[in-house]
């Protein structure tokens, strides 16, 4: 991922292959949207349309005024369940007692969203919104908002390879988390740095991210 051109923005996106490293996640800007159901389908991909069309629309339209602008971020995304018994194989899989297949898919929910970097502010993200109504019909153009989100204190991995693979990754992040002394809070968190079109899937490079707290 290239630099932001803020060391502390950029510390929370390098990661030591193979290393589960702990985070300390400021307060930052975000674009975002949430929805549900698998993430292959139609709902989450006309969100990372619209996401990626109002960024790149705020990005290009503070380069025409300023002559300058800060690079787009990595498309992210907060995947959780609902319900005690989705929650509970959840939780198994995060163990390594149970595998992906036996969580349903329709049944997931997520909040798509991509960091906006300073001076893009919520004023800007507002009229990248009406700029890109006015030029594409992207439904989910009209649920995006822009808001700031402190995550804390995180451990996180990077997963290399197919979405498909990523649990033993998670169980090896959670396994770190509990020999910390401390347990999971929130949401399961994932920074996609690969782009599924262009790479191959072996090649993928997903950061885990788990918010944790001290026991």
């Amino acid at each position: 991922m290239k630099s932001s051109g803020d060391p502390l923005i950029d510390a929370l996106y390098t990661i030591r292959k193979g290393k589960v490293d702990l985070v300390d996640v400021p307060e930052l800007g975000f674009l975002v949207i949430d929805g549900g159901g698998d993430p292959s389908g139609e709902a989450f991909h006309d969100a990372i349309q619209a996401l990626y069309s109002v960024s790149y629309g705020a990005h290009f339209a503070l380069k025409k005024a300023a002559g300058e602008a800060p690079r787009v971020m990595a498309l992210e995304a907060l995947w959780w369940v609902e319900g005690a018994d989705a929650q509970a194989t959840m939780e198994r899989i995060a163990a390594g007692e149970a595998g992906m297949n036996e969580s349903d898919r329709d049944q997931w929910r997520w909040r798509a969203m991509i960091m906006q970097l300073a001076p893009i502010d919520a004023a800007m993200i507002e009229q990248a919104i009406l700029d890109a109504k006015a030029k594409k019909d992207i439904a989910s153009l009209s649920a995006l908002r822009y808001e700031h989100w402190a995550e804390g204190l995180c451990a996180q991995i990077m997963h290399i390879g197919p979405y498909a693979t990523e649990p033993a990754s998670i169980v090896a992040l959670h396994k770190a988390i509990a020999e910390l002394g401390s347990t999971p809070r929130g949401r399961h968190h994932e920074i996609y740095l690969g782009d599924p079109r262009t790479s191959a899937p072996e090649k993928l490079r997903t950061i885990l991210r788990q918010p944790m707290q001290r026991s």
